[in-house]
């Protein structure tokens, strides 16, 4: 990665998750003096970026960084005592602390 998609890759990842217009970008990235030179610098950069995966780009020609796939099968346990208890009880208590309505834990 060279300098330019550097500081486009830092500025997206002051907001995750979030679309920003290509005329943001380019006035904030590479801050006043590179917008004065030139007000389409950062296109290609963009282009280059979306090309190797590490941006992408909606219908509206708006860019954010794509988000790393998360694992899923990944627990955490509050602690190692518990974990040891739950093992050795053979129940599987997966289910039990999937919510999908707030409300019925009342």
């Amino acid at each position: 990665m060279d300098a330019d998609e550097q500081e486009i890759c830092l500025y997206l990842k002051g907001f995750p998750g979030q679309f920003i217009g290509l005329t943001e970008i380019t006035r904030r990235a590479g801050g006043k003096s590179r917008y004065r030179e030139d007000e389409n610098w950062a296109v290609p950069v963009l282009n280059r970026l979306v090309e190797r995966g590490f941006v992408e780009s909606d219908s509206t020609g708006h860019y954010r960084l794509k988000a790393k796939a998360r694992d899923k099968e990944k627990t955490k346990w509050v602690s190692p005592q518990i974990r040891k208890i739950l093992e050795k009880s053979g129940k599987d208590f997966g289910e039990a602390i999937k919510v999908d309505d707030p409300t019925e834990i009342e």
